[in-house]
């Protein structure tokens, strides 16, 4: 029998013969299962009505008459944690599991698998647990994104729908601080509240809202306000190869910053019962580069940064969290690895196809400290996406990270350059992600795109997956390799007198057969039948993603010099940004809108000039 499971079990047996269920009318349950796995019972049952038809209810009672649908046993601790085991015979379902995790995981390949067989249930066996015990998404919601409380809770959804088990939302400045009101003004930041909402939301789903707020670098948003730039390192900023003069953006690591780090942490952590902390403390830059310069001199960069991390973390130890750290630094220095604090776990990142997981993950191993691989989505400063290397980044870190026993897996969906990227083209790589972590044995060559249709869409046409696996693929028409961009992202951010290496080595001919196959890809999206509820505004959001694109090759050519017509790429790209403000608010808040739309914007003023010299 063939059959939609997603990620697919690690073991799962189907026979042709079937047994009758249409008189079943119970799902059995223990009394003493928790709030969350009976509430995920009672929207089992809700869910798979309409399947079946009898009235289908909960009951922990023993039963005295009826028939069981599906019977849902004590957790067996001959199990392992969120190992379950289904099934099917002609009284029903069973399922038993390591832990309630394991149970509800259990519901869930059930949610899949019955609207599939209807009331005639084959007889199956199904037997699965995760590669990975930790399987986490981290969503940006500080550059410039902030999603709505509604948005969040369908983000969840899918999580959940996809067995993840932990979720961070990546803060620098968007929590209301009591005391910090200019930090956040402007930016719609999650209040206390509502981050105790999502909580409870998670928990009820079987995930882990984990507290993740930068502590030293990646603060430009506080340092760069009058009131704090005491505190930083460069408060005039610093010199950055390739990129030039850079605004401030990490702290002085000292004590006047670890006060300020204190006070936010007693805001801030309280509001979450995760017993873990990310805490950042990725890209330090100019650390070195001003008050602590002679200070990294004397002891060397790695060394100050390490010891900045250990007061740190004792401040995060004194809430009783476990703390997480990006941990691209300390990789610098090897050698330190093994003076971490105990039970700090590392989080290694890297976002290429070819990142070097082997070689990291084996470090951090023979260290003995606790990790996780944390590749991405890698839609950010994309456009379009960019599928391959997506798909190779995410092989690569379950492959490595099973090999060198990661304690966990951490998606990262990260808002860089203006979060120009719509929803959707984050879709390839949750999916993809959610299979590897889970198990790839079984999910190495799972078909990503049914999966975005089958579990996101409901695209009966079947159109939505694949155009964004192949929108996420346009960048390979170009043969340069631009790190963590595409050439697309790179032409239309460009400054019209651009003169890097990426322009001069991309050819006129591979902008034009971008836009040929950019044309075929728009025809393709016409085809789409969403019958999700925001199915319109899935389809409205890859047209806008169309056009930005088409936007980015014509300035390309532009840029090689080719005749282009400005005045239709500047029109072009005025219904790009009012489309853009329009579909933001569908799923954020307005904070950042500004900014994002701001830079699309200026983009705009610059073509309008050109035109008007050309004129």
């Amino acid at each position: 029998m063939s059959v939609f499971l997603f990620p697919f079990p690690r073991q799962a047996v189907f026979n042709v013969e079937k047994y009758s269920l249409s008189e079943a009318t119970q799902i059995r349950i223990q009394p003493a299962f928790s709030p969350e796995l009976k509430k995920a019972a009672i929207a089992f049952a809700v869910a798979m009505q309409e399947y079946f038809p009898g009235d289908l209810r909960v009951m922990a009672g023993r039963a005295q008459a009826g028939k069981a649908l599906l019977t849902v046993k004590a957790v067996d601790s001959s199990l392992r944690p969120q190992e379950y085991r289904l099934v099917s015979g002609p009284d029903g379902i069973v399922l038993s599991g390591g832990d309630e995790a394991a149970l509800y995981y259990g519901l869930l390949t059930l949610e899949q698998l019955l609207p599939q067989t209807g009331s005639y249930v084959p007889r199956f066996t199904i037997e699965d647990y995760p590669d990975f015990p930790q399987r986490g998404y981290m969503l940006d919601v500080s550059r410039t994104k902030v999603p709505t409380m509604t948005e969040l809770y369908h983000f969840i959804d899918l999580l959940a729908k996809l067995k993840y088990n932990q979720l961070q939302l990546y803060i620098e400045h968007t929590f209301a601080f009591t005391a910090h009101e200019r930090a956040w003004i402007d930016a719609s930041p999650f209040t206390a509240q509502e981050i105790m909402q999502v909580e409870i939301y998670c928990r009820d789903r079987f995930i882990e809202l984990v507290p993740n707020l930068n502590s030293f670098g990646h603060l430009g948003r506080w340092l760069n306000l009058r009131e704090y730039r005491h505190l930083a390192e460069c408060p005039d900023g610093f010199e950055m190869p390739e990129f030039g003069h850079r605004p401030a953006g990490v702290l002085t690591p000292n004590q006047a910053s670890l006060d300020f780090m204190s006070g936010l942490y007693d805001e801030f952590l309280p509001n979450f019962s995760s017993r873990c902390f990310n805490i950042g403390c990725d890209e330090t830059w100019e650390l070195g580069q001003g008050k602590s310069k002679a200070l990294c001199e004397e002891k060397g960069r790695e060394r100050v940064y390490l010891d900045f991390l250990i007061e740190l973390t004792k401040l995060a130890q004194a809430h009783g969290r476990t703390v997480m750290f990006w941990g691209d630094i300390i990789l610098h220095r090897p050698e330190l690895i093994g003076e971490l604090p105990p039970d700090i776990i590392a989080l290694n990142w890297g976002y290429e196809a070819d990142h070097p997981f082997a070689d990291e993950t084996a470090k951090f191993a023979a260290a003995g400290v606790k990790f996780y691989v944390c590749p991405g989505t890698s839609s950010w400063n994309s456009l379009a996406g960019r599928t391959e290397n997506c798909l190779k980044n995410l092989l690569n870190a379950a492959e490595n990270g099973s090999k060198n026993h990661a304690e966990g897996w951490l998606m990262t969906d990260w808002g860089d350059g203006g979060h120009f990227q719509y929803a959707p083209l984050s879709w390839i790589g949750i999916c993809a992600g959610a299979a590897y972590s889970w198990c790839l044995e079984t999910n190495r060559n799972a078909d990503i795109a049914e999966a975005v249709d089958m579990l996101i869409t409901s695209d009966c046409a079947g159109v939505i997956g694949a155009f964004l696996h192949d929108f996420g693929n346009l960048y390979r028409k170009f043969d340069c390799y631009v790190h963590n961009n595409t050439i697309m992202h790179k032409s239309l951010v460009a400054k019209l007198d651009e003169k890097e290496k990426w322009l001069e080595e991309t050819t006129v001919a591979e902008a034009g057969t971008a836009l040929q196959e950019l044309h075929h890809l728009r025809e393709h999206l016409a085809g789409a039948l969403p019958e999700a509820d925001n199915g319109r505004l899935i389809v409205e959001e890859l047209e806008n993603a169309v056009r930005m694109t088409e936007c980015a090759l014509l300035k390309l050519l532009y840029l090689k010099g080719e005749a282009i017509d400005l005045g239709y790429l500047t029109d072009l790209l005025r219904r790009v940004i009012g489309k853009h403000e329009q579909l933001w608010l569908s799923r954020n808040r307005p904070g950042g809108l500004h900014e994002s739309s701001g830079k699309l914007r200026a983009i705009l003023d610059e073509l309008v000039a050109a035109a008007a010299r050309n004129d």
